[in-house]
């Protein structure tokens, strides 16, 4: 009888002993924000870091133009074999470790009076610092290449849906950087727009269609227009256009070279056509 009598005794005593240490720990667990080491990045609290991009993935390059794009883009394809056609329109994909954070695709193809080659290039760019976002750090990336295509910032050329932007005929083109202007402004009228310097590159463009930084079009972009020759060889016009949306940069390079030296390749409609594809590719990463 002594002997149950004190069994529940003891029972009482454990299990008020397990109680106290229950309350303890959890008083401690969740009292004054004070949590765990885990629950925070590098020593700031977890809320104050700064908020991710909006995405987390890219498009697949080589399938986001659609044939008839390329078609218009690369008219050479119609001039090629039935088997070499379907090749091209495959594309060529980019050498790359991780397709979520860089991704890219090439097209070309040789037609009888010229050559076309359109290159992609996706970022998606992540920020590591907690206290910049990946927006911000896209941005100080999207600047560098800007201020490489020799613009700044300052006011933008709209971007229009049918025609290349540019400013009226005789005014200076918005962001256009110094050189470009300069060149443009001295080049002889008897020698024609985009006329390449002795160095064999120019930037220059005809007036109104000069480098320079794009509105409506992602959060940022630019235009850049570049006209090469080396030697005898025929001369290469590439367009360039650039554009952040939110962490992603895209590049778009689209170069024409005709098969005679003696021509100089269509700046507006170089132009027209990669900020066409910039627009349809603003939107699909919209969807």
């Amino acid at each position: 009888m002594q002997r149950r009598a004190y069994a529940p005794g003891l029972a009482a005593l454990l299990a008020a002993v397990t109680a106290g240490v229950t309350g303890l720990t959890g008083c401690t667990a969740g009292s004054g924000g004070h949590g765990s080491p885990t629950d925070s990045k590098a020593g700031s609290p977890a809320e104050a870091a700064a908020p991710p991009g909006k995405y987390r993935t890219l498009l697949e390059p080589c399938g986001s133009v659609q044939r008839a794009t390329l078609r218009d883009l690369l008219p050479g394809i119609d001039h090629l074999p039935e088997e070499q056609r379907e090749h091209v329109y495959r594309g060529t994909a980019a050498v790359t470790y991780d397709t979520d954070r860089r991704a890219g695709c090439s097209w070309k193809a040789d037609g009888p009076d010229a050559s076309h080659q359109l290159t992609l290039d996706f970022e998606r760019v992540v920020s590591y610092d907690p206290a910049v976002s990946d927006d911000d750090r896209a941005q100080q990336v999207y600047t560098g290449k800007e201020s490489a295509a020799g613009l700044s910032a300052g006011p933008t050329a709209p971007l229009p849906s049918g025609s290349p932007a540019g400013p009226p005929a005789g005014a200076s083109p918005a962001g256009a950087s110094p050189a470009g202007a300069a060149a443009a402004g001295t080049t002889p009228q008897t020698a024609g727009p985009g006329t390449p310097t002795s160095t064999g590159t120019t930037t220059s463009a005809p007036e109104g269609l000069e480098p320079r930084l794009l509105a409506g079009l992602g959060d940022a972009a630019f235009l850049d227009d570049v006209l090469t020759r080396a030697g005898s060889t025929a001369q290469r016009r590439t367009v360039s256009v650039v554009f952040r949306t939110s962490n992603v940069i895209v590049t778009i390079r689209y170069g024409e070279q005709p098969g005679r030296i003696t021509e100089v390749p269509d700046s507006k409609e170089l132009q027209e056509k990669a900020q066409g594809l910039a627009r349809t590719l603003a939107e699909k990463f919209d969807e």
